[in-house]
């Protein structure tokens, strides 16, 4: 009755139009009120705990981090160095795009900043070179989605922190289905523009990709200073997140000189709104977490599983299908907030690696990202461009059936997110 009663609440409240977060903590405030020994003091301490847990201090340092990238230049210099690099190629704009977002995706750690921060630049651009609006918009709004697969992912933190899970593994098993995606992206680009035959840009020469190197180097250098950073011990994710920040202020500030001190005030406070909205859908999951483990609901469903007698490979096909659903109708921290403490366990008792399992789920969420009715890509990109949410949709949908075949090689060849931090490991 304590599972139906929460589960009903929660689903009610957001078909309401209730935010998520809100949803999450009024569900489990009135369950507990309802079948539960706890008091209300334990939930106020509940969500204390949250926030002083080490690993979800990193999610506000890479939010800053990511903030100083945008506001300042270092989107047209990475897009301007992946056209110089491929632009000459069939579809080279668009296959410079997809490069682009690789790129921005690694000092962002956000999805949608990676498609306002590369789209609002490529798709006029694209468009002025003889591409469809629709065919450049579809492009951005899928490559788009790697922000939140590329390290650093602020989605692969929070599941650190929701399963204790190592965020530098992670971190790493990120990199390589990152670069594969981009990589996959960029083949079906070139393989269409030869059979349609769009447009080429003219090669670039060895002394312009030089100097268009040298111009985005300091934004690259981020990833190489936080992976590098974990793995050689220098510091933990959390203070990686910290030196990101840091770091992303010099450059943008001192180097770049795209954003003035007299405009820092206003990129604090905007990263601090953005963190602020997170960290509470944050805390009211851990409240709606909490419910899960005192009433052992993950557990019985684990038994329950296990009871069936279901192969790991079965599993992940369930948890797909589960992942693919709520990704049409839920932003990917709230998915992960809600139903990883419910997988995880299954998970590890079917012996399946929790970081195989994290890569798998934000593959998922990133195909959420470009579902309707409520992936959140859409909205973004139609907000970029002239197209209407209907048009963009159209858009994207061709590029689904790449994502899905994608998630099937993701989901059944496990060295893929494994073997790089297997390695360093």
């Amino acid at each position: 009755m304590t599972t139906v009663t929460l589960f009903v609440l929660l689903f009610l409240l957001m078909f309401m139009g209730m935010p998520v977060a809100v949803a999450l903590g009024l569900s489990s405030i009135t369950t507990i009120l309802l079948f539960s020994n706890d008091s209300l003091a334990s939930l106020v301490l509940k969500m204390y705990e949250t926030s002083e847990h080490f690993t979800l201090m990193a999610i506000p340092f890479f939010i800053l981090a990511g903030s100083f990238m945008t506001t300042g230049g270092v989107a047209r210099r990475m897009i301007r160095f992946a056209n110089a690099a491929v632009g000459h190629l069939h579809g080279g704009l668009a296959i410079a795009s997809v490069l682009a977002c690789v790129l921005f995706a690694a000092v962002s750690g956000s999805s949608p900043a990676t498609v306002v921060a590369v789209g609002s630049i490529v798709i006029a651009g694209m468009v002025r070179a003889g591409y469809t609006e629709s065919f450049a918009a579809g492009v951005v709004c899928n490559a788009g989605t790697l922000g939140i697969l590329i390290p650093p992912s602020i989605v692969l933190v929070v599941f650190g922190a929701v399963t204790e899970t190592s965020v530098g593994r992670l971190f790493m098993a990120g990199v390589v289905p990152g670069l594969l995606l981009g990589l996959v992206l960029m083949v079906v680009i070139y393989i269409v523009a030869r059979v349609k035959d769009m447009p080429r840009q003219p090669r670039a020469s060895l002394a312009e990709v030089l100097v268009a190197a040298r111009n985005s180097i300091w934004g690259l250098l981020l990833v190489i200073i936080i992976l590098g950073g974990i793995y050689g011990g220098v510091f933990t994710p959390t203070e990686a997140a910290a030196v990101s920040a840091v770091y992303a202020f010099f450059v943008a500030v001192y180097v770049y000189r795209d954003i003035r001190l007299s405009h820092v005030p206003d990129v604090l406070i905007d990263a601090a709104r953005i963190t602020v909205m997170l960290m509470f859908i944050i805390a009211n999951a851990m409240l709606f977490a909490h419910v899960l483990t005192t009433e052992r609901i993950p557990q019985m469903i684990a038994e329950q599983i296990v009871a069936m007698d279901m192969a790991p490979w079965q599993f992940l096909i369930v948890v797909n299908l589960l992942l693919l659903i709520a990704g049409a109708f839920m932003e990917p921290t709230a998915i992960i907030l809600i139903l990883a403490p419910i997988l995880f366990p299954i998970a590890m008792q079917l012996g399946i690696d929790p970081v195989h399992l994290g890569i798998l789920i934000v593959v998922n969420l990133e195909i959420g990202m470009i579902t309707p009715p409520i992936g959140l890509n859409l909205f973004v990109t139609a907000g970029i461009t002239s197209l209407s949410i209907g048009g963009v949709i159209r858009a994207a949908v061709p590029w689904l059936a790449v994502l899905l075949l994608y998630l099937v090689l993701i989901t059944y060849v496990p060295q893929i997110s494994l073997w790089l931090p297997d390695l360093l490991a």
